[in-house]
């Protein structure tokens, strides 16, 4: 009797532990994004109106000249569905919805010839496999207006649309969407239909937007479960910021990144801020789950976009390495918003620096080292080596300033060779203390080796 009790004891601690031993394991899900994902976004360029010849000339260049470098997603961003979109504000007046009997948004077909005769985005995705890369989309969180309005059913149940919405917490920039309410018979297998349908058309990366101000635990959950029932692994990046930093736990169980910022354009008032969010993120940073910066506005941008006029980024030189900079060490996930043909050299150059993106893509114990008034210093360990990484950023707007760190604060002895990333260049680091003068916006990045 004694010994039975034994053994009823401990199943019924497992039972109690098991919560926490799923709790504890890393989800399948992580092994799609081991490091950032790299890719292209339509929106900076296009905002809601890019067609499919912009998509298949973004994907032509990204194969012929990025791929080597580990770029591989083409993302097609916003209202993909919407007949007569406009760029410069949403046609939010008479849109027209392209839509299936279940509720389910499909390519415009005015837009996206190829997804003529219920072909949605296979076609699509066929020609950017083709090419070696990976095909995404941008999603709003919910059910459409318009499918609640004809109370379209939820494919494989009883219910309908009018059955599982919410008026609550609709987005209040964009009106084509309901909240679904996960508590509502329907809820999940609403969302399970949606993937079904993305998994027939071989996506393999949803960018769902609205799901992070305020925090949509509930709706991230449904998503979280239809991705992981669809049959088809697809990459999640949740959108737009700023993610709750107390949701930070649970968004990494759930999401391969999520946005820690609204949208970032083209100018230094979108710049400053991030050294602040970078540090705060920087924790919860890791193989499968990436606090992400959003995207790159670099080269030619607004084309038919959101925020301003057509041009070359606003962005001066300096700013663009100091971008670039901030985002590889602190392992932002890299999505370009430029239209890629459109790069002159020099655009080109920043996103093919071998070295930069070997940061981004396998350092480790990214950190924030010191602030002083605007001096910053990052660094990074480099597997397999003692070496380190170490960022310099003068984030102020007037002067140019030194920056130093100590050897000993990167854990290396007094002498040591720096490595400029960029330049290429090489300087001996004596009597235990590196220093750069950095001009206002500006940057500089090195790769800190032990000097035997």
């Amino acid at each position: 009797m004694k010994l039975k009790r034994l053994i009823s004891a401990a199943v019924s601690f497992l039972v109690m532990l098991h919560p926490l031993l799923a709790q504890n394991k890393t989800p399948e899900f992580y092994s799609l994004a081991e490091s950032p994902p790299m890719g292209w976004n339509s929106w900076d360029c296009y905002g809601p109106t890019v067609t499919e010849k912009e998509v298949k000339a973004n994907t032509d260049y990204m194969a012929e000249k990025l791929k080597s470098f580990g770029w591989q997603y083409i993302v097609v961003d916003i209202r993909w569905y919407v007949e007569n979109t406009k760029a410069q504000g949403y046609n939010q007046t008479d849109p027209v919805y392209c839509m299936d009997e279940y509720g389910r948004l499909i390519p415009a077909t005015n837009k996206f010839p190829s997804s003529a005769e219920n072909n949605g985005f296979k076609p699509l995705a066929d020609y950017i496999h083709k090419k070696g890369l990976k095909f995404g989309i941008h999603l709003m969180r919910g059910i459409p207006v318009e499918a609640v309005k004809r109370n379209t059913p939820v494919k494989g149940t009883k219910h309908s649309a009018k059955d599982i919405y919410s008026e609550e917490l609709q987005c209040k920039w964009l009106r084509d969407m309901y909240t679904v309410d996960a508590s509502k018979p329907g809820a999940q297998e609403y969302y399970n239909s949606l993937f079904e349908l993305y998994a027939s058309w071989e996506v393999d990366y949803v960018k769902i937007d609205n799901l992070s101000r305020p925090y949509h635990q509930k709706e991230i959950e449904l998503i979280r479960n239809a991705i992981d029932n669809c049959g088809r692994p697809m990459v999640l990046s949740t959108s737009p910021g700023a993610t709750p930093l107390e949701n930070a736990e649970h968004v990494k169980r759930h999401a391969n990144l999520w946005r820690i910022c609204d949208d970032f354009w083209d100018n230094w008032r979108y710049m400053a801020p991030m050294f602040e969010l970078c540090k705060h993120w920087a924790p919860y940073s890791g193989p499968g789950h990436w606090p992400d910066a959003d995207m790159l506005p670099l080269g030619r941008i607004s084309i038919r976009g959101e925020r301003g006029e057509e041009r070359m980024t606003g962005f001066t030189t300096d700013e663009q390495f100091t971008l670039i900079n901030l985002w590889a060490i602190f392992r932002s996930p890299l999505m370009f918003g430029g239209d890629l043909p459109s790069n002159d050299d020099f655009t080109l150059s920043l996103i093919t620096n071998k070295d930069i993106l070997k940061v981004n893509q396998s350092s480790s114990n990214n950190r924030e080292l010191k602030n002083e008034n605007g001096l910053i210093v990052w660094t990074a360990d480099i597997p397999n080596s003692k070496d380190r990484y170490v960022a310099f950023f003068n984030s102020n707007d007037k002067e140019s300033e030194a920056i130093s760190v100590k050897m000993k604060e990167l854990d290396l002895n007094d002498n040591a060779i720096a490595t400029d990333l960029w330049s290429k260049e090489k300087e001996t680091v004596k009597n235990g203390k590196f220093t750069k003068k950095i001009a206002p916006h500006a940057s500089a990045i090195f790769r800190l080796s032990q000097n035997l």
